[in-house]
């Protein structure tokens, strides 16, 4: 059996740590693009949460357009 087999993959490890920067800056970015999306998603959930909330009290409220 060889190492594919086994699901075991060669690990690379760099000599010169330089070669890391790109992948910081890139996993930095898509960090930063991740919260942005999380706090925009955040945001529009409340908003929705707002719109259902004055349904809900309207809806409570006796109708006195029926008398």
């Amino acid at each position: 059996m060889n190492m594919y087999q086994l699901g075991v993959f060669p690990v690379y490890f760099p000599e010169d740590k330089t070669e890391y920067i790109p992948a910081l800056i890139t996993m930095v970015i898509f960090g930063i693009a991740a919260f942005l999306v999380f706090r925009f998603i955040v945001k529009i959930s409340k908003q929705e949460q707002g719109k259902v909330d004055k349904q809900y009290e309207q809806m409570k409220q006796p109708n006195n357009d029926q008398e």
